[in-house]
């Protein structure tokens, strides 16, 4: 009995102790989870990321990014509303071979943020962002999350 007491003491310690800050322009950051398919359930995408290498590590911070397609007089608007949830503008890369909606004057918009994920606040988040994209006559393409390479802290 004392080794569960003690056992369910360390799991709660592990989720509520703070989690050393994640610099997003760290260069040893990699994918480790994505979904650019409206169908795919974040429970899914994270459930596929925590199985195959690199693997996700959901107790560890991870840069989470939306990628979103907005009319270029729109994204300033975009990036304001969001970063009052703490969202940053971020360079956009490499899209995976997704088709690219037409948007007049289109410009990618990739925005993101440093928190510890799962499927619930992913879903809620992805959920948020195709509105605010939406509300500007614009699309998100979906969504990714980075953390450092394995074996590095």
């Amino acid at each position: 009995m004392a080794s569960d007491s003690r056992q369910r003491w360390w799991q709660r310690w592990r989720r509520t102790r703070p989690q050393p800050a994640l610099d997003p322009s760290r260069p040893d950051l990699v994918v480790v989870a994505s979904s650019f398919d409206d169908a795919e359930a974040a429970s899914a995408t994270l459930a596929r990321a925590g199985s195959a290498p690199p693997r996700w590590d959901p107790s560890a911070p991870a840069v989470l990014r939306h990628h979103l397609v907005l009319p270029a007089d729109q994204v300033d608007d975009a990036v304001a509303v969001a970063g009052q949830d703490g969202y940053v503008a971020a360079e956009p890369g490499p899209l995976p071979d997704v088709p690219l909606p037409e948007v007049p004057d289109a410009q990618v918009v990739v925005l993101q943020r440093v928190q510890v994920l799962d499927a619930l606040h992913c879903s809620q988040e992805r959920s948020r962002m195709a509105g605010l994209a939406q509300r500007r006559e614009g699309v998100a393409l979906g969504w990714d999350a980075l953390q450092p390479e394995p074996g590095r802290t």
